[in-house]
């Protein structure tokens, strides 16, 4: 075969797996899409972009902020998620949480209190709008934004801020 006749790879956009089977402290935070399932036991803070799943013999000790959730195992802490949130029948969850949908499956524990808001996608904020919504200055917004810290979405020169994501972020704790 000659070598203009292979046909280009296309690029593998689905989202990476991490497995986590072992006890962890610290911060993980992923910027980009994964599907991270923690089996063994975790204390800290989560920040994940796709979906985290916490595994039924799971123990989890940690603010979480995501996309979609999926509790099976025991989490103490603060839950907030930009899509949906599932308690299954195993889970014990002993925090808040703030989910524009929530699905708590019979048999499922929890204890807590849930703030459920309607998400408009698509309401799109500057950085003075941002600034002014956050009652912080626009300096420490940019240094959010140069370390990684805030969702942000950069368009050229254009930093543009998604009010579902920031709420979400900022119901995590993230704001400092």
């Amino acid at each position: 075969m000659a070598f203009g006749d292979k046909k280009p790879q296309k690029a593998d956009l689905s989202p990476k797996t991490i497995e986590i089977n072992a006890e962890m402290n610290g911060s993980l935070c992923f910027k980009d899409s994964v599907d991270l399932k923690i089996n063994g036991i975790f204390s800290g803070s989560l920040d994940v972009r796709g979906t985290l799943t916490v595994g039924s013999r799971a123990r989890v000790e940690a603010n979480i902020n995501g996309d979609n959730v999926i509790v099976a195992g025991t989490v103490k802490g603060n839950i907030s998620v930009s899509k949906m949130l599932t308690l299954l029948p195993s889970a014990i969850l002993i925090g808040d949480i703030n989910a524009p949908k929530l699905n708590i499956v019979e048999g499922a524990v929890f204890q807590g209190m849930c703030h459920m808001t309607i998400q408009e996608a698509g309401q799109w904020m500057n950085v003075k709008e941002l600034a002014s919504y956050l009652e912080l200055d626009e300096g420490t917004i940019i240094e959010l934004v140069r370390s990684g810290k805030i969702p942000v979405v950069q368009e050229g020169d254009i930093l543009k801020f998604e009010r579902v994501q920031i709420d979400s972020w900022a119901a995590a704790g993230m704001v400092r």
